[in-house]
Protein backbone atom coordinates (compact mmCIF):
# COMPACT_ATOMS: atom_id res chain seq x y z
CA UNK A 1 0.00 0.00 0.00
CA UNK A 2 1.36 3.31 -0.93
CA UNK A 3 2.04 6.16 1.18
CA UNK A 4 -1.04 8.06 -0.02
CA UNK A 5 -3.62 4.96 0.08
CA UNK A 6 -2.65 4.66 3.69
CA UNK A 7 -3.22 8.40 4.69
CA UNK A 8 -6.52 8.27 2.28
CA UNK A 9 -7.58 5.00 4.19
CA UNK A 10 -6.19 6.67 7.54
CA UNK A 11 -8.41 9.78 6.49
CA UNK A 12 -11.58 8.12 5.80
CA UNK A 13 -11.46 5.80 8.96
CA UNK A 14 -11.26 8.86 10.86
CA UNK A 15 -14.57 10.29 9.64
CA UNK A 16 -16.30 7.31 10.30
CA UNK A 17 -14.90 6.64 13.68
CA UNK A 18 -17.64 8.92 15.10
CA UNK A 19 -20.34 7.43 13.54
CA UNK A 20 -19.03 3.91 14.58
CA UNK A 21 -19.40 4.85 17.91
CA UNK A 22 -22.71 5.92 17.60
CA UNK A 23 -23.72 2.71 16.02
CA UNK A 24 -21.87 0.75 19.17
CA UNK A 25 -23.67 2.86 21.14
CA UNK A 26 -27.19 0.91 20.18
CA UNK A 27 -25.64 -1.33 22.43
CA UNK A 28 -26.05 0.07 26.52
CA UNK A 29 -23.68 0.53 28.81
CA UNK A 30 -25.43 -1.61 31.53
CA UNK A 31 -27.78 -4.33 30.56
CA UNK A 32 -30.61 -5.75 32.70
CA UNK A 33 -30.62 -9.79 32.88
CA UNK A 34 -32.33 -11.62 31.10
CA UNK A 35 -33.53 -15.66 31.53
CA UNK A 36 -31.73 -17.52 29.48
CA UNK A 37 -32.76 -20.71 27.64
CA UNK A 38 -31.25 -23.82 25.86
CA UNK A 39 -30.86 -22.62 22.56
CA UNK A 40 -27.84 -20.51 21.68
CA UNK A 41 -28.44 -16.95 21.38
CA UNK A 42 -27.09 -13.44 20.97
CA UNK A 43 -29.23 -12.28 23.91
CA UNK A 44 -28.37 -15.21 26.09
CA UNK A 45 -24.38 -14.49 25.55
CA UNK A 46 -25.50 -10.27 25.82
CA UNK A 47 -26.54 -11.37 29.22
CA UNK A 48 -23.71 -13.52 30.50
CA UNK A 49 -21.36 -11.23 29.44
CA UNK A 50 -22.80 -7.87 31.23
CA UNK A 51 -22.42 -9.73 33.90
CA UNK A 52 -18.83 -11.81 33.73
CA UNK A 53 -16.91 -8.57 32.59
CA UNK A 54 -18.78 -5.90 34.76
CA UNK A 55 -16.95 -3.82 36.82
CA UNK A 56 -17.67 -5.41 40.06
CA UNK A 57 -15.23 -8.23 38.22
CA UNK A 58 -12.52 -6.04 38.82
CA UNK A 59 -10.91 -7.51 35.47
CA UNK A 60 -10.79 -10.92 37.00
CA UNK A 61 -6.71 -10.70 37.36
CA UNK A 62 -4.97 -14.06 39.22
CA UNK A 63 -4.70 -13.66 42.36
CA UNK A 64 -7.73 -10.82 43.01
CA UNK A 65 -11.13 -10.83 44.89
CA UNK A 66 -12.10 -10.63 41.22
CA UNK A 67 -11.14 -13.77 40.32
CA UNK A 68 -12.76 -15.21 43.25
CA UNK A 69 -16.21 -13.33 42.13
CA UNK A 70 -15.80 -14.31 38.34
CA UNK A 71 -15.54 -18.18 39.05
CA UNK A 72 -18.09 -18.27 41.55
CA UNK A 73 -20.65 -16.82 39.00
CA UNK A 74 -19.48 -19.81 36.19
CA UNK A 75 -20.01 -22.32 39.32
CA UNK A 76 -22.66 -21.18 40.14
CA UNK A 77 -23.89 -21.10 36.66
CA UNK A 78 -23.03 -24.66 35.93
CA UNK A 79 -24.60 -26.08 38.97
CA UNK A 80 -27.84 -24.47 37.85
CA UNK A 81 -27.25 -26.31 35.08
CA UNK A 82 -27.20 -29.76 37.17
CA UNK A 83 -23.27 -30.11 35.15
CA UNK A 84 -21.52 -32.69 37.69
CA UNK A 85 -18.50 -30.84 39.65
CA UNK A 86 -14.89 -32.44 38.07
CA UNK A 87 -12.70 -30.00 40.38
CA UNK A 88 -11.09 -31.13 43.48
CA UNK A 89 -13.17 -32.69 46.27
CA UNK A 90 -16.49 -33.24 45.12
CA UNK A 91 -15.99 -29.34 43.87
CA UNK A 92 -15.83 -27.11 40.40
CA UNK A 93 -12.84 -25.53 41.79
CA UNK A 94 -9.26 -26.99 40.68
CA UNK A 95 -6.95 -24.68 42.97
CA UNK A 96 -3.39 -23.91 42.16
CA UNK A 97 -0.31 -23.75 43.74
CA UNK A 98 0.15 -19.60 43.17
CA UNK A 99 1.43 -16.82 45.53
CA UNK A 100 1.79 -13.61 45.76
CA UNK A 101 5.56 -12.44 45.94
CA UNK A 102 7.11 -9.71 46.49
CA UNK A 103 10.58 -8.14 47.12
CA UNK A 104 10.99 -7.89 51.47
CA UNK A 105 10.91 -4.46 52.49
CA UNK A 106 13.80 -5.44 55.03
CA UNK A 107 16.04 -6.72 52.16
CA UNK A 108 19.75 -4.62 51.44
CA UNK A 109 22.69 -4.45 49.51
CA UNK A 110 25.62 -3.65 50.24
CA UNK A 111 28.76 -2.09 48.59
CA UNK A 112 32.30 -1.51 50.26
CA UNK A 113 30.01 -1.03 53.49
CA UNK A 114 27.33 1.54 51.87
CA UNK A 115 24.04 0.21 52.60
CA UNK A 116 21.19 0.03 49.80
CA UNK A 117 17.89 -0.51 50.95
CA UNK A 118 14.90 -1.60 49.11
CA UNK A 119 11.96 0.71 47.79
CA UNK A 120 14.47 3.60 48.90
CA UNK A 121 17.72 2.69 46.56
CA UNK A 122 16.40 -0.36 44.72
CA UNK A 123 13.26 -2.26 43.89
CA UNK A 124 13.37 -5.88 42.10
CA UNK A 125 10.49 -8.01 40.30
CA UNK A 126 10.75 -11.88 41.12
CA UNK A 127 9.81 -12.46 37.62
CA UNK A 128 7.96 -14.86 36.27
CA UNK A 129 10.16 -17.70 35.07
CA UNK A 130 12.96 -19.49 37.16
CA UNK A 131 14.43 -17.93 40.09
CA UNK A 132 16.68 -14.94 39.68
CA UNK A 133 20.38 -15.57 39.79
CA UNK A 134 22.18 -14.51 42.55
CA UNK A 135 24.11 -11.33 42.18
CA UNK A 136 25.70 -11.28 45.62
CA UNK A 137 29.77 -11.00 44.64
CA UNK A 138 28.75 -9.34 40.97
CA UNK A 139 31.56 -6.96 39.92
CA UNK A 140 29.44 -3.99 38.69
CA UNK A 141 29.53 -3.13 34.73
CA UNK A 142 27.71 -0.21 32.78
CA UNK A 143 26.15 -1.09 29.76
CA UNK A 144 25.06 2.42 28.70
CA UNK A 145 21.52 3.19 27.38
CA UNK A 146 18.79 -0.13 27.65
CA UNK A 147 17.73 -1.08 24.47
CA UNK A 148 19.86 -1.32 21.25
CA UNK A 149 22.86 0.86 22.44
CA UNK A 150 23.99 -2.24 24.33
CA UNK A 151 25.41 -4.10 21.31
CA UNK A 152 28.85 -3.10 21.83
CA UNK A 153 28.85 -5.26 24.64
CA UNK A 154 30.16 -9.22 24.43
CA UNK A 155 28.80 -12.06 26.22
CA UNK A 156 32.18 -11.93 28.11
CA UNK A 157 31.82 -8.37 29.14
CA UNK A 158 28.92 -9.21 30.97
CA UNK A 159 28.62 -12.80 31.75
CA UNK A 160 28.13 -12.93 35.71
CA UNK A 161 27.84 -9.08 36.39
CA UNK A 162 25.43 -6.79 37.34
CA UNK A 163 25.11 -4.60 34.43
CA UNK A 164 23.87 -1.22 35.09
CA UNK A 165 21.79 0.32 32.09
CA UNK A 166 19.91 4.24 31.93
CA UNK A 167 16.29 4.18 30.86
CA UNK A 168 16.00 4.79 27.42
CA UNK A 169 14.81 8.79 27.27
CA UNK A 170 10.90 9.00 26.85
CA UNK A 171 10.37 7.60 29.87
CA UNK A 172 9.70 3.09 30.61
CA UNK A 173 7.95 1.32 27.41
CA UNK A 174 5.53 -1.35 27.76
CA UNK A 175 6.76 -4.47 25.83
CA UNK A 176 4.35 -7.02 24.38
CA UNK A 177 6.05 -10.23 25.82
CA UNK A 178 8.69 -11.75 28.76
CA UNK A 179 12.27 -10.30 29.92
CA UNK A 180 13.30 -8.02 31.29
CA UNK A 181 13.51 -4.05 30.13
CA UNK A 182 16.27 -3.06 28.13
CA UNK A 183 17.14 -6.49 26.17
CA UNK A 184 19.24 -5.81 23.11
CA UNK A 185 21.00 -7.82 20.34
CA UNK A 186 24.55 -8.22 19.91
CA UNK A 187 26.41 -7.48 16.41
CA UNK A 188 26.18 -11.40 15.57
CA UNK A 189 22.50 -11.57 16.64
CA UNK A 190 22.54 -12.88 20.50
CA UNK A 191 21.80 -11.29 23.42
CA UNK A 192 24.54 -10.82 25.27
CA UNK A 193 22.97 -9.64 28.64
CA UNK A 194 21.20 -13.10 28.78
CA UNK A 195 24.45 -13.99 30.61
CA UNK A 196 24.66 -11.47 33.32
CA UNK A 197 23.88 -12.13 36.88
CA UNK A 198 21.71 -8.94 36.59
CA UNK A 199 19.87 -6.03 35.21
CA UNK A 200 19.89 -3.18 36.94
CA UNK A 201 18.01 -0.20 35.28
CA UNK A 202 18.73 3.27 36.40
CA UNK A 203 15.64 5.57 36.85
CA UNK A 204 14.54 9.19 38.01
CA UNK A 205 12.18 11.40 39.03
CA UNK A 206 8.03 10.17 38.16
CA UNK A 207 9.58 7.10 36.35
CA UNK A 208 11.72 5.90 39.81
CA UNK A 209 8.27 6.63 41.61
CA UNK A 210 6.25 4.74 39.18
CA UNK A 211 8.74 2.01 39.99
CA UNK A 212 9.06 1.86 43.69
CA UNK A 213 4.89 2.19 43.63
CA UNK A 214 5.04 -1.10 41.15
CA UNK A 215 7.34 -3.00 43.60
CA UNK A 216 4.36 -2.93 46.49
CA UNK A 217 2.66 -5.82 46.82
CA UNK A 218 -0.49 -5.97 44.88
CA UNK A 219 -2.66 -8.84 44.76
CA UNK A 220 -2.27 -9.39 41.04
CA UNK A 221 1.37 -10.15 41.09
CA UNK A 222 1.95 -13.58 41.76
CA UNK A 223 3.93 -16.81 40.39
CA UNK A 224 2.74 -20.14 39.76
CA UNK A 225 4.81 -22.74 41.17
CA UNK A 226 4.00 -26.30 39.09
CA UNK A 227 5.87 -29.32 40.47
CA UNK A 228 5.15 -31.25 37.87
CA UNK A 229 7.34 -28.71 35.16
CA UNK A 230 10.69 -28.74 34.38
CA UNK A 231 12.21 -26.06 36.49
CA UNK A 232 12.91 -23.06 34.26
CA UNK A 233 17.16 -21.50 34.27
CA UNK A 234 17.91 -19.10 36.43
CA UNK A 235 17.31 -15.64 34.57
CA UNK A 236 19.35 -12.73 35.34
CA UNK A 237 18.40 -10.55 38.36
CA UNK A 238 15.93 -7.69 37.27
CA UNK A 239 16.75 -4.74 39.82
CA UNK A 240 15.74 -0.93 38.93
CA UNK A 241 17.67 1.48 40.84
CA UNK A 242 17.88 5.22 41.79
CA UNK A 243 20.71 7.55 40.18
CA UNK A 244 22.22 7.16 44.25
CA UNK A 245 22.74 3.80 44.13
CA UNK A 246 24.01 3.61 40.70
CA UNK A 247 26.75 6.02 41.83
CA UNK A 248 27.51 3.70 44.73
CA UNK A 249 27.86 0.93 42.83
CA UNK A 250 29.61 2.49 39.82
CA UNK A 251 32.21 4.73 42.08
CA UNK A 252 31.12 7.54 40.55
CA UNK A 253 27.78 9.57 38.47
CA UNK A 254 26.18 7.82 36.55
CA UNK A 255 26.65 10.62 34.30
CA UNK A 256 30.26 10.29 34.17
CA UNK A 257 30.29 6.39 33.17
CA UNK A 258 31.39 4.75 30.01
CA UNK A 259 29.89 2.14 28.12
CA UNK A 260 32.14 -1.36 29.63
CA UNK A 261 33.56 0.56 32.61
CA UNK A 262 33.96 -1.81 35.67
CA UNK A 263 32.41 -0.65 38.64
CA UNK A 264 32.60 -2.16 42.56
CA UNK A 265 31.72 -5.98 43.67
CA UNK A 266 28.15 -5.80 45.14
CA UNK A 267 27.28 -7.91 48.45
CA UNK A 268 23.55 -9.28 48.89
CA UNK A 269 20.39 -10.48 46.80
CA UNK A 270 17.25 -9.01 46.77
CA UNK A 271 14.80 -11.29 49.23
CA UNK A 272 10.91 -11.99 48.40
CA UNK A 273 8.29 -12.73 50.46
CA UNK A 274 5.46 -15.26 49.38
CA UNK A 275 1.70 -15.74 50.72
CA UNK A 276 -0.74 -17.97 48.89
CA UNK A 277 -2.99 -16.37 46.30
CA UNK A 278 -6.54 -17.56 45.04
CA UNK A 279 -6.03 -18.60 41.54
CA UNK A 280 -8.79 -21.72 40.46
CA UNK A 281 -9.96 -23.34 37.64
CA UNK A 282 -13.73 -24.21 36.82
CA UNK A 283 -13.98 -27.88 35.95
CA UNK A 284 -17.62 -29.35 34.93
CA UNK A 285 -19.07 -32.89 33.05
CA UNK A 286 -21.79 -33.45 31.20
CA UNK A 287 -21.53 -37.54 31.65
CA UNK A 288 -22.10 -39.01 27.81
CA UNK A 289 -25.33 -40.86 27.06
CA UNK A 290 -23.57 -44.21 25.66
CA UNK A 291 -22.31 -46.11 28.37
CA UNK A 292 -19.63 -47.58 26.19
CA UNK A 293 -18.21 -44.21 25.84
CA UNK A 294 -19.00 -42.02 28.29
CA UNK A 295 -15.76 -42.47 29.92
CA UNK A 296 -14.04 -40.54 26.92
CA UNK A 297 -14.25 -36.88 26.69
CA UNK A 298 -14.35 -34.06 24.42
CA UNK A 299 -12.88 -30.93 26.62
CA UNK A 300 -14.37 -27.34 25.40
CA UNK A 301 -12.10 -24.60 27.30
CA UNK A 302 -11.79 -20.94 27.76
CA UNK A 303 -9.84 -18.79 30.15
CA UNK A 304 -11.67 -17.08 33.04
CA UNK A 305 -8.63 -14.49 33.90
CA UNK A 306 -8.01 -11.30 32.68
CA UNK A 307 -5.57 -8.53 33.24
CA UNK A 308 -7.22 -6.66 36.25
CA UNK A 309 -6.77 -3.13 36.58
CA UNK A 310 -4.46 -0.75 35.33
CA UNK A 311 -1.68 0.47 37.21
CA UNK A 312 -1.56 4.66 37.04
CA UNK A 313 -4.44 7.69 36.54
CA UNK A 314 -7.85 6.51 34.75
CA UNK A 315 -7.76 7.55 31.17
CA UNK A 316 -10.85 8.81 28.85
CA UNK A 317 -12.76 5.94 27.29
CA UNK A 318 -13.83 7.15 24.22
CA UNK A 319 -10.46 8.94 23.43
CA UNK A 320 -8.73 5.74 23.72
CA UNK A 321 -11.15 3.77 22.41
CA UNK A 322 -11.42 5.87 19.33
CA UNK A 323 -7.63 6.07 18.62
CA UNK A 324 -7.06 2.70 19.25
CA UNK A 325 -9.67 1.88 16.43
CA UNK A 326 -7.98 4.10 14.41
CA UNK A 327 -4.62 2.73 15.12
CA UNK A 328 -5.21 -0.67 14.69
CA UNK A 329 -7.05 0.06 11.59
CA UNK A 330 -3.67 1.72 10.15
CA UNK A 331 -1.20 -0.98 11.18
CA UNK A 332 -3.34 -4.56 11.77
CA UNK A 333 -1.68 -6.67 14.31
CA UNK A 334 1.98 -6.22 14.25
CA UNK A 335 3.77 -9.45 14.47
CA UNK A 336 6.44 -9.62 17.48
CA UNK A 337 9.80 -7.50 16.82
CA UNK A 338 7.90 -6.02 13.93
CA UNK A 339 7.56 -2.06 13.79
CA UNK A 340 4.95 -0.04 11.63
CA UNK A 341 6.25 0.80 8.26
CA UNK A 342 7.45 4.64 7.64
CA UNK A 343 3.91 5.06 5.96
CA UNK A 344 2.56 3.91 8.57
CA UNK A 345 4.46 5.90 11.32
CA UNK A 346 3.46 8.83 9.13
CA UNK A 347 -0.72 7.99 9.54
CA UNK A 348 -0.46 6.98 13.05
CA UNK A 349 1.08 10.61 13.32
CA UNK A 350 -1.68 12.12 11.76
CA UNK A 351 -4.49 10.54 14.09
CA UNK A 352 -6.57 12.96 15.27
CA UNK A 353 -10.21 12.15 17.34
CA UNK A 354 -12.76 15.00 17.20
CA UNK A 355 -14.62 13.94 20.23
CA UNK A 356 -17.21 17.02 19.18
CA UNK A 357 -19.51 14.69 18.31
CA UNK A 358 -18.80 11.75 21.14
CA UNK A 359 -19.43 14.22 23.55
CA UNK A 360 -23.30 14.67 22.25
CA UNK A 361 -23.80 11.16 23.28
CA UNK A 362 -22.42 11.45 26.55
CA UNK A 363 -19.65 12.84 28.83
CA UNK A 364 -16.45 12.05 29.80
CA UNK A 365 -16.15 8.82 31.01
CA UNK A 366 -12.71 8.01 32.93
CA UNK A 367 -11.78 4.24 33.14
CA UNK A 368 -9.06 1.98 35.08
CA UNK A 369 -10.81 -1.33 34.64
CA UNK A 370 -9.62 -4.01 32.11
CA UNK A 371 -12.81 -5.48 31.80
CA UNK A 372 -11.66 -8.10 29.36
CA UNK A 373 -15.59 -8.43 27.86
CA UNK A 374 -13.24 -10.34 24.39
CA UNK A 375 -10.44 -11.55 26.25
CA UNK A 376 -11.73 -13.49 27.24
CA UNK A 377 -15.28 -13.05 28.58
CA UNK A 378 -16.84 -13.87 25.45
CA UNK A 379 -15.45 -17.19 25.40
CA UNK A 380 -15.85 -17.97 28.58
CA UNK A 381 -19.48 -16.95 28.70
CA UNK A 382 -19.45 -19.23 25.05
CA UNK A 383 -18.23 -22.27 26.81
CA UNK A 384 -21.65 -21.46 29.66
CA UNK A 385 -23.68 -20.84 27.05
CA UNK A 386 -22.21 -24.30 25.35
CA UNK A 387 -22.66 -25.66 28.52
CA UNK A 388 -26.37 -24.69 28.70
CA UNK A 389 -27.24 -26.25 24.83
CA UNK A 390 -26.07 -29.10 26.30
CA UNK A 391 -27.46 -29.72 29.61
CA UNK A 392 -30.96 -28.26 28.58
CA UNK A 393 -31.02 -29.26 25.07
CA UNK A 394 -32.35 -31.96 23.00
CA UNK A 395 -28.80 -33.30 21.83
CA UNK A 396 -27.28 -35.90 24.02
CA UNK A 397 -23.85 -36.49 23.20
CA UNK A 398 -22.45 -40.48 23.41
CA UNK A 399 -18.86 -39.43 24.70
CA UNK A 400 -18.96 -36.73 28.10
CA UNK A 401 -18.75 -33.41 27.52
CA UNK A 402 -15.47 -31.94 29.78
CA UNK A 403 -16.04 -27.92 30.75
CA UNK A 404 -12.44 -26.14 31.92
CA UNK A 405 -12.57 -22.44 32.27
CA UNK A 406 -8.77 -22.04 33.07
CA UNK A 407 -7.32 -19.19 35.22
CA UNK A 408 -3.87 -18.07 34.46
CA UNK A 409 -3.82 -17.77 30.84
CA UNK A 410 -3.00 -13.85 30.52
CA UNK A 411 -0.03 -15.19 33.22
CA UNK A 412 1.44 -17.75 31.01
CA UNK A 413 -1.00 -20.44 30.56
CA UNK A 414 -1.16 -21.50 33.76
CA UNK A 415 -4.28 -22.84 34.48
CA UNK A 416 -4.36 -25.43 31.65
CA UNK A 417 -0.36 -26.12 32.06
CA UNK A 418 -1.68 -27.34 35.68
CA UNK A 419 -4.90 -29.48 34.56
CA UNK A 420 -3.25 -31.41 32.04
CA UNK A 421 -0.50 -32.12 34.42
CA UNK A 422 -2.72 -33.17 37.23
CA UNK A 423 -6.22 -34.11 35.35
CA UNK A 424 -9.55 -34.37 37.36
CA UNK A 425 -10.01 -37.17 34.76
CA UNK A 426 -7.52 -39.61 32.97
CA UNK A 427 -5.56 -37.84 30.47
CA UNK A 428 -5.54 -40.37 27.84
CA UNK A 429 -9.57 -40.44 27.60
CA UNK A 430 -9.77 -36.74 26.40
CA UNK A 431 -10.58 -37.24 23.08
CA UNK A 432 -9.88 -33.72 21.83
CA UNK A 433 -9.94 -29.79 23.19
CA UNK A 434 -12.13 -27.29 21.79
CA UNK A 435 -10.44 -23.99 22.70
CA UNK A 436 -12.25 -20.17 22.52
CA UNK A 437 -10.05 -16.85 23.32
CA UNK A 438 -11.89 -13.91 21.87
CA UNK A 439 -14.38 -14.49 19.63
CA UNK A 440 -16.82 -11.92 20.02
CA UNK A 441 -15.72 -9.07 17.42
CA UNK A 442 -13.71 -9.95 14.11
CA UNK A 443 -15.82 -7.49 11.61
CA UNK A 444 -14.26 -4.83 9.36
CA UNK A 445 -14.39 -1.97 12.07
CA UNK A 446 -12.13 -4.28 14.11
CA UNK A 447 -9.77 -5.51 11.90
CA UNK A 448 -9.15 -5.13 8.25
CA UNK A 449 -9.79 -8.11 7.30
CA UNK A 450 -12.56 -8.65 9.37
CA UNK A 451 -16.52 -9.70 7.88
CA UNK A 452 -19.71 -11.32 9.41
CA UNK A 453 -18.29 -14.96 8.45
CA UNK A 454 -14.75 -13.95 9.61
CA UNK A 455 -12.87 -16.55 12.09
CA UNK A 456 -9.42 -17.70 12.64
CA UNK A 457 -8.49 -21.41 13.16
CA UNK A 458 -4.82 -22.33 14.79
CA UNK A 459 -3.84 -25.99 15.26
CA UNK A 460 -6.96 -27.70 13.42
CA UNK A 461 -4.96 -30.11 11.21
CA UNK A 462 -1.55 -30.10 13.52
CA UNK A 463 -2.12 -33.30 15.70
CA UNK A 464 -5.18 -34.71 14.01
CA UNK A 465 -6.62 -34.23 10.11
CA UNK A 466 -9.62 -35.53 11.01
CA UNK A 467 -10.42 -33.26 13.51
CA UNK A 468 -9.27 -30.48 11.08
CA UNK A 469 -11.51 -31.73 8.17
CA UNK A 470 -13.80 -32.05 10.64
CA UNK A 471 -14.26 -28.42 11.23
CA UNK A 472 -14.64 -27.68 8.07
CA UNK A 473 -17.12 -30.41 6.77
CA UNK A 474 -19.16 -28.81 10.38
CA UNK A 475 -18.99 -25.33 9.08
CA UNK A 476 -20.45 -26.39 5.95
CA UNK A 477 -23.55 -27.09 7.29
CA UNK A 478 -24.06 -24.21 9.10
CA UNK A 479 -26.80 -21.73 8.66
CA UNK A 480 -24.28 -18.82 7.86
CA UNK A 481 -20.89 -20.65 7.03
CA UNK A 482 -17.62 -19.35 8.19
CA UNK A 483 -14.85 -17.83 6.21
CA UNK A 484 -11.78 -19.43 7.83
CA UNK A 485 -8.33 -17.44 8.44
CA UNK A 486 -5.56 -19.55 8.87
CA UNK A 487 -2.70 -17.45 8.36
CA UNK A 488 -1.63 -17.34 12.02
CA UNK A 489 -1.19 -21.09 11.81
CA UNK A 490 1.20 -20.79 9.01
CA UNK A 491 4.71 -22.35 10.13
CA UNK A 492 7.26 -20.19 12.01
CA UNK A 493 4.52 -17.34 11.94
CA UNK A 494 6.26 -14.95 14.54
CA UNK A 495 3.10 -14.51 16.41
CA UNK A 496 3.23 -17.90 17.33
CA UNK A 497 -0.38 -17.75 18.44
CA UNK A 498 -0.43 -21.46 18.96
CA UNK A 499 1.98 -21.39 21.60
CA UNK A 500 -0.29 -18.85 23.00
CA UNK A 501 -3.43 -19.78 24.64
CA UNK A 502 -4.21 -23.19 26.23
CA UNK A 503 -5.32 -25.22 23.75
CA UNK A 504 -1.22 -26.01 23.55
CA UNK A 505 -1.15 -27.43 26.93
CA UNK A 506 -3.73 -30.33 25.76
CA UNK A 507 -1.96 -30.31 22.46
CA UNK A 508 1.68 -31.12 24.38
CA UNK A 509 0.29 -34.90 25.78
CA UNK A 510 -1.04 -35.59 21.73
CA UNK A 511 -4.22 -34.27 22.68
CA UNK A 512 -6.06 -33.05 19.32
CA UNK A 513 -7.27 -29.81 19.21
CA UNK A 514 -8.86 -26.56 17.79
CA UNK A 515 -8.25 -22.86 18.65
CA UNK A 516 -11.12 -20.60 17.58
CA UNK A 517 -10.74 -17.06 17.64
CA UNK A 518 -12.37 -14.09 15.93
CA UNK A 519 -8.61 -12.39 16.44
CA UNK A 520 -7.37 -8.79 17.59
CA UNK A 521 -8.51 -5.27 17.52
CA UNK A 522 -7.82 -2.23 18.48
CA UNK A 523 -9.41 -3.05 22.40
CA UNK A 524 -7.14 -5.84 23.31
CA UNK A 525 -5.65 -5.83 26.71
CA UNK A 526 -7.32 -2.21 27.31
CA UNK A 527 -9.50 -0.69 29.62
CA UNK A 528 -12.01 -0.17 26.29
CA UNK A 529 -12.61 -4.21 26.03
CA UNK A 530 -15.96 -3.96 27.26
CA UNK A 531 -19.49 -5.23 26.38
CA UNK A 532 -21.29 -2.85 24.58
CA UNK A 533 -18.31 -3.04 21.70
CA UNK A 534 -19.09 -6.99 21.10
CA UNK A 535 -21.05 -8.24 18.14
CA UNK A 536 -23.10 -10.79 19.76
CA UNK A 537 -24.57 -12.20 16.82
CA UNK A 538 -21.19 -13.52 15.40
CA UNK A 539 -20.47 -14.89 18.88
CA UNK A 540 -23.46 -17.01 18.51
CA UNK A 541 -22.55 -17.97 15.84
CA UNK A 542 -19.23 -18.95 16.71
CA UNK A 543 -20.67 -20.57 20.14
CA UNK A 544 -22.89 -22.34 17.53
CA UNK A 545 -19.47 -24.45 15.44
CA UNK A 546 -17.78 -25.18 18.71
CA UNK A 547 -21.44 -27.03 20.02
CA UNK A 548 -21.66 -28.88 15.99
CA UNK A 549 -17.89 -29.95 16.27
CA UNK A 550 -18.15 -31.13 19.75
CA UNK A 551 -21.05 -33.01 18.78
CA UNK A 552 -19.34 -34.41 15.94
CA UNK A 553 -16.82 -35.51 17.69
CA UNK A 554 -18.54 -36.68 20.60
CA UNK A 555 -20.70 -39.13 18.60
CA UNK A 556 -18.03 -40.44 16.19
CA UNK A 557 -17.62 -44.91 16.41
CA UNK A 558 -13.52 -44.09 17.21
CA UNK A 559 -11.39 -41.69 18.84
CA UNK A 560 -10.02 -38.75 16.64
CA UNK A 561 -7.08 -39.93 14.91
CA UNK A 562 -3.71 -38.74 15.80
CA UNK A 563 -1.69 -38.26 12.57
CA UNK A 564 0.63 -34.84 13.38
CA UNK A 565 3.65 -34.73 15.38
CA UNK A 566 3.37 -34.92 19.44
CA UNK A 567 5.79 -33.39 21.28
CA UNK A 568 8.59 -36.21 22.31
CA UNK A 569 8.53 -34.29 26.21
CA UNK A 570 5.41 -32.30 27.29
CA UNK A 571 7.08 -30.17 29.30
CA UNK A 572 9.61 -28.43 26.89
CA UNK A 573 9.30 -24.87 25.34
CA UNK A 574 6.24 -24.82 22.79
CA UNK A 575 7.70 -24.53 19.48
CA UNK A 576 5.75 -23.25 16.51
CA UNK A 577 7.00 -25.16 13.55
CA UNK A 578 10.50 -24.37 13.75
CA UNK A 579 9.82 -20.92 15.44
CA UNK A 580 10.27 -21.07 19.20
CA UNK A 581 8.50 -18.35 21.19
CA UNK A 582 10.96 -16.15 22.35
CA UNK A 583 10.34 -15.62 26.17
CA UNK A 584 7.92 -18.50 27.23
CA UNK A 585 4.51 -19.73 26.51
CA UNK A 586 2.86 -16.40 26.93
CA UNK A 587 -1.39 -15.25 27.23
CA UNK A 588 -2.94 -13.98 24.08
Amino acid sequence: MTSLSILRRAGALLLALPAALAAQQQLPLKHKPQPTTAAISASDLMTRLYIFADDSMQGRETGTIGHLKSTAYIAAQVKAMGLKPAGDNGTYFQNLPVFQRSLDPNSTLSVNGVRLAAFRDFVATPGRGGDPRSIDGAQVVFGGEQGDTVDELTAEQVRGKLVILTARPGGRGRGFGFGFRGRGRGRGGENPLAEAAGIATVETGDAWTAAVRAARPRPGNVIFKNPSATPLPAAAANLTISAHAAQVLLGVPVTQATKGMAGKTVRGNPRYVEKPAPARNVVAILPGSDPALRGEYVAVGAHNDHIGIRQGPPVDHDSLHLYNAARYAITGMLARGERPTPEQEQALANIHINLDSVRKLRPVRLDSISNGADDDGSGSVSVLEIAEAFARGSIKPKRSILFVWHVGEEKGLWGSEWFTDHPTVPRDSIVAQLNIDMDGRGDATDLPVGSPTYLQLVGSHRLSTELGDMVESVNKTEKMPFTFDYRYDAPGQPDNIYCRSDHYNYARYGIPITFFTTGLHGDYHQVTDEPEYIDYPHMARVSQLVFDVAVQVADLNHRVKVDGPVPADPHQRCVNNGAPLTGGNGGF
